[in-house]
């Protein structure tokens, strides 16, 4: 059972601003990552005081940057991916996610959630062989191992929108190496968020040229 008693973090007003008609998926999916979260390894016990603010909201603010078909790469308890294809069910959502437990949590949540815009994949990045227009991922590594990850999953003219924390960059500094040999350009991190959320979002954001 859970070991704490911390109880979930009242749900922020611009919440409705950022779901609009769709906030009551997003309220439904909150609480059941609070309830069932902790007990199947998807959030850690402090994350309950600040599941709307740090995590899902964070992911939410981002749904304008998407478009067309999107992969989220490490999806783990569906922050990004799950939060993002709520907010925007006019795009295609892939979840790639390698751990069994945590992809029969994502199918649960698809189902529950009614989410007829979302395929669950159990791979590793790497072993996808799929191109997407954009891929995602959050708090899955740094940058500089994360874009031989990401990259090729990109269709030539194609988007990476990573989210990131405040080191954003810093490491794409660190990444130079990687993004060259993948072909990312126009690389900047973009902070969503300013005025509307009491944690910013950080996106680093590129182009991906096959050639």
């Amino acid at each position: 059972m859970p070991s704490t008693d911390a109880e979930l973090e009242a749900e922020p007003a611009v919440a409705a601003d950022l779901f609009g008609d769709r906030l009551e998926l997003a309220r439904q999916f909150t609480e059941n990552l609070a309830d069932q979260g902790e007990l199947r390894g998807l959030i850690g016990p402090l994350e309950l005081p600040r599941l709307w603010t740090r995590h899902v909201l964070n992911s939410a603010i981002a749904a304008p940057l998407f478009s067309g078909s999107v992969a989220d790469v490490g999806s783990g308890a569906g922050l990004p991916g799950i939060v993002l294809a709520i907010a925007r069910p006019d795009v295609q959502w892939t979840l790639i996610e390698p751990m069994e437990r945590r992809t029969d949590w994502l199918s649960e949540q698809v189902d529950v959630l009614g989410l007829d815009n979302v395929t669950v994949m159990r791979a590793r990045g790497e072993d996808v062989g799929l191109e997407f227009d954009m891929v995602t991922a959050r708090a899955v590594s740094a940058l500089r191992t994360l874009v031989p990850v990401v990259a090729p999953l990109v269709r030539d003219g194609g988007e990476v929108a990573l989210l990131k924390g405040q080191g954003a960059p810093a490491e794409i500094e660190a990444a130079q190496k990687a993004l060259r040999k993948y072909k990312v350009t126009d690389v900047r991190v973009e902070v969503l968020g300013e005025g509307v959320l009491t944690e910013t979002t950080r996106v680093v954001r590129g182009v991906v040229r096959a050639s």
